[in-house]
């Protein structure tokens, strides 16, 4: 009811009671009835010269002093302005100059904005969606409408009625200095469609649509704030091409029009005479032939393109002679109202096109809502104004317009990520930026950063040398300007070394410039070359994920940057389905009620359950939470970040061998209902024999739940053994341990003999099959059958044919042969084994004696990569446009197998009791894994959710169980299900 009474009003604005003619219904006069009689009330209640203060928009700021918004107060009180036009501020500030302006005025003010790409346009701490020209690449005109109505929720929420968007200048000289990319493009139909889409987004959603700048300010080379562009179009050019989008905002509905500060001396050739000014112009094109009757509003009357000419004041009166409705930014208002007062006196202008202007203001009031003035509601202004749903709109805009503009051989998206050595070069920017940090989700990156845009040739060839070995170099240009005199902020520097690897021709050099479409000319000789558009985290987040295909490419040059490189030039990329980076809200979760892991997680470090952790959640392929708390240690001297490392301890059974036993069935080379034996005839004759490989990875083959075989290295004093230690590498000792302490090169065999020779534990009189019971011996047992075989190491294989594949650069065994050790949390301070801190070698002590490779521990990640892996196996395999397995393999694992058991194949389970290691809110479908040092893997496939948590909560001391005993897991995975908003 209110968009349709939205269009009802606009009719009467515009055209009165005459273009209702064809609305009977009661609801349509009603509305009709009450506007005019609110107008008419209101409009007899002024004197005249409190009539003419209606014609004023006065500019106010929320960051001034106090004698600033006197003044203010004064032109309210004295002179009933019609209204403001807020500038820089904040929006709690502005929302509380508002009400007070509002309190002193005797007939309500219309507050306006510049809010082309959102409140940030004029206001700090707030959203930026984005400039026009990133919204020109966009193929889908509904992304730009989905913008133009959050942006009008904002405004309302912050007691603004009219924005001055869109920009429907048509772009079509690359040199322009003030349009540019605040420009839809070079198209008028392109321009046209987009601002159309714009202000109904706007106008749809209650906030008046001002178009700008008419008649068209994208043909100019000087910019209106500064100086009086010169246009030399005449009006045949005029018609076809600058008028065309204003045309159809009109046919549209836009309820205002801007007019521009440009001398076009082939219309009007008046010297000094801006357009603004011009009577042939705003009078005799805009109203009279092109007959628009919605409200008329000047460009500001501060800038140069009419302030270097007229005082203020006098070309108010000017401007007003000419035909505008609404005086913007008037510098002197009491002057000006003498000087209307004078021209009415001389017949100038009749009294009754003063009265006219004067009550279409009003009705555009009443539009606004001003017929019932409300005081803005200051609480919870903030959370209100910045809603999360705003932020999927804003990463869409991104996903929908970054523009692939050259793919050489379809380098793009990146695939075999294990054959391809990466360097990243980042320039204009910090070295720690999402950029950076987003190439790192994907494969392993050598950065290198050069901060400053403008550094000359001696600082790149410094880096030359360091390029070498690589194969694919992504050079990211961020900082840049809008200028093209200033070459948009690219230092010479910079395009001389970009050329130079080019040249080189040893490297695939990708460019990606983050920023103003129109730089791309200096690159046009590119063979991968793509424009980010503009520079922002959401950019900086989005572009690397179309490199790698987690997004596909949509986005189409809205300009021409060279004859090479045309408007509507963009190449289609594919997804390869990798995880994307996105807000909760775009995949249907809550992000204020998933914020409620934060109290969890710092309650567990509070209460010393862990001194840290990561917690990552992806829903529907895209990682929506991903923090990192707390610290190494308690003495907090190092901070968890999301690229430390963790050891994730047991989670290695389904991260590691898991993998390697359902490659091995899904080629075919693996029965799970065979004894073990008929692979590793060595256990002939033994009691493990007859143990089916089924029964060992659902946790029931009677096989002993844990055996210390540590105990049997130790000598006298429970000293390590030199039997089987060392104190220094050797080819008899070539297993670290720990820092300063090797294992035997045959411990491998002595753990495999103990394991054989253990002892099964007693099946119940009568009973089929043995009782469930958890053992890290099955596991031993399951990498021994792997390697078999694989014929292969199962470190090596999980390397090649897994790991660097997905481009898990984090996921490894012995990270210290990657890794300092101020990238790995450290786990117990080990009094009884290793007399010392763990910190970069494994905890577990049976894989710290295997040399840290095991098949039931040894594995460190960060949450990232091993949401990466758990991804693929959600997806059954299939991953990075790769296929991992054949078949349904995981699938086939992940089900639960035995009535009485909750484990599936390798794999753990929600329990049917509710009394598992999950959230109860999980459904039985979900399988992971947990493990010893204070981590979790859990893959929900109904709906499509990963839950991550890894710590250290056996720092310094592994009797630590509080993280159990608090619950700290299974209510951060509650907080996930009840995040998840229920589809209607």
């Amino acid at each position: 009811m209110r968009k349709y009474s939205n269009i009802i009003l606009l009719l009467l604005l515009f055209g009165g009671v005459s273009m209702l003619m064809s609305f009977n219904s009661s609801e349509e006069n009603l509305v009709q009835i009450r506007q005019k009689s609110w107008v008419d009330s209101v409009f007899t209640s002024l004197t005249p010269d409190q009539r003419l203060g209606q014609l004023f928009m006065v500019a106010a700021f929320s960051n001034k002093d106090e004698n600033s918004y006197k003044k203010i107060d004064q032109l309210v009180r004295d002179y009933n302005i019609g209204g403001l036009m807020f500038l820089q501020g904040t929006p709690y500030r502005q929302a509380v100059l508002t009400n007070r302006y509002q309190s002193l005025a005797r007939t309500p003010l219309l507050i306006s904005m510049d809010a082309e790409w959102g409140l940030s346009m004029r206001l700090d701490s707030s959203m930026h969606f984005a400039k026009q020209m990133t919204l020109g690449a966009m193929a889908e005109d509904k992304y730009i409408y989905l913008m133009g109505k959050e942006i009008a929720l904002k405004m309302k929420r912050l007691g603004v009625h009219i924005s001055f968007s869109p920009d429907v200048d048509v772009n079509v000289n690359p040199a322009n200095p003030v349009i540019g990319n605040r420009s839809f493009g070079e198209s008028k139909e392109q321009v046209a469609r987009r601002g159309v889409a714009y202000l109904k987004g706007l106008q749809d959603n209650g906030i008046i649509a001002v178009a700008k700048h008419f008649p068209g300010h994208g043909d100019t080379d000087v910019d209106s704030h500064h100086a009086l562009p010169v246009i030399n179009a005449d009006m045949k050019r005029l018609t076809e091409v600058e008028l065309y989008p204003f045309r159809k905002t009109f046919e549209a509905g836009v309820m205002g029009v801007m007019v521009a500060h440009l001398y076009m001396p082939k219309i009007d050739s008046t010297a000094n005479t801006a357009t603004t000014l011009s009577k042939k112009l705003v009078t005799g094109i805009l109203k009279g032939e092109m007959g628009y009757k919605g409200l008329v509003f000047t460009d500001a009357l501060n800038m140069k393109g009419v302030s270097s000419f007229y005082k203020p004041g006098e070309v108010d009166v000017l401007a007003l002679l000419a035909g505008n409705d609404v005086l913007l930014f008037s510098e002197d208002v009491p002057t000006a109202i003498t000087g209307i007062k004078a021209a009415i006196a001389e017949g100038k202008i009749t009294q009754e096109d003063i009265d006219e202007r004067v009550k279409k203001i009003l009705r555009a009031k009443y539009f606004a809502g001003l017929h019932k003035y409300k005081p803005i509601v200051l609480a919870n202004l903030k959370d209100e104004v910045d809603k999360p749903v705003s932020s999927v709109v804003q990463q869409e805009l991104y996903e929908q317009a970054v523009t692939v503009v050259k793919n050489k051989e379809n380098l793009l998206p990146f695939r075999s990520l294990e054959t391809v050595k990466f360097a990243s070069v980042t320039i204009g920017i910090a070295a720690d930026n999402p950029f950076s940090r987003t190439l790192d989700n994907y494969a392993p990156f050598d950065k290198y950063n050069v901060p400053d845009r403008f550094a000359p040739d001696s600082v790149f060839d410094k880096l030359y040398p360091k390029m070498q070995g690589h194969d694919v170099i992504v050079i990211s240009i961020h900082g840049m300007n809008n200028t093209p005199v200033r070459n948009f902020g690219i230092g010479e520097g910079t395009r001389n070394f970009i050329k130079n690897l080019q040249l080189n021709g040893a490297y695939k050099v990708v460019v990606a410039v983050m920023g103003n479409a129109y730089s791309l000319k200096f690159f046009d000789n590119s063979n991968w070359l793509v424009c980010g558009y503009e520079d922002n985290a959401i950019s900086q987040t989005v572009v690397p994920q179309i490199l790698f295909g987690a997004l596909p490419a949509k986005g189409k040059l809205p300009v021409s940057a060279s004859p090479v490189l045309k408007a509507g030039t963009g190449v289609a990329t594919q997804s390869l389905n990798r995880l994307r980076y996105g807000v909760p809200e775009s995949v249907g979760m809550d992000s204020k009620i998933l914020k409620g892991i934060d109290n969890i997680a710092l309650e567990a470090i509070a209460y010393a359950a862990t001194p840290g952790c990561q917690v990552l959640v992806v829903k529907d392929g895209a990682v929506v939470f991903n923090k990192a708390y707390g610290h190494y240690t308690y003495d907090k001297t190092q901070q968890v970040t999301n690229y430390t490392l963790y050891d994730i301890a047991s989670v290695t059974k389904v991260a590691s061998t898991l993998q390697a036993i359902m490659f091995l069935k899904d080629q075919g080379k693996l029965n799970l209902d065979l004894p073990i034996s008929t692979y590793l005839p060595e256990l002939k004759g033994t009691n493990k024999a007859n143990l089916i490989i089924r029964d060992i990875l659902v946790h029931q083959a009677g096989l002993q739940p844990y055996l210390p075989f540590w105990k049997n290295t130790l000598g006298d004093s429970a000293k390590l053994s030199p039997v089987y230690y060392a104190s220094t590498r050797t080819d008899a000792f070539p297993n670290e341990v720990i820092p300063g302490v090797f294992s035997r090169k045959s411990m491998e065999d002595s753990l495999w003999r103990w394991t054989v020779k253990s002892k099964l534990i007693s099946k119940k009189a009568g009973a089929e099959r043995y009782e469930y019971k958890y053992s890290d011996l099955g596991f031993y047992m399951m990498k021994k059958l792997a390697e078999k075989l694989l014929n292969q190491n199962l470190s090596d294989f999980m390397d090649q044919n897994f790991f660097a594949p997905l481009g898990l650069s984090t996921m490894t065994f012995n990270p210290l042969t990657r890794y300092s050790r101020d990238r790995i949390a450290p786990t117990e301070n080990d009094k009884y084994f290793r007399q010392g801190l763990v910190w970069g070698n494994v905890h577990d002590q049976g894989a710290a004696m295997l040399g840290g490779v095991a098949g039931h521990a040894g594995l460190f990640s960060n949450a990232n990569d091993l949401a990466v892996l758990m991804q693929m196996n959600l997806n059954n395999g299939s991953y990075g446009g790769n296929k991992y397995f054949k078949n349904k393999v995981v699938q086939e694992f992940s089900r639960r197998q035995y009535k009485g058991n909750r484990r599936g194949l390798g794999w753990d389970k929600a329990d049917p009791d509710g009394n598992g290691p999950t959230s109860n809110l999980a459904p039985l479908s979900t399988f992971g894994h947990s493990g010893f040092t204070g981590t979790c893997a859990w893959i929900d496939p109904t709906n499509k959710v990963i839950y991550i948590f890894l710590s250290n909560r056996v720092y310094p001391d592994a009797e630590n169980n509080k993280l159990v005993q608090y619950n700290i897991r299974t209510r951060i995975h509650d907080v996930i299900y009840k995040s998840i908003v229920p589809k209607s």
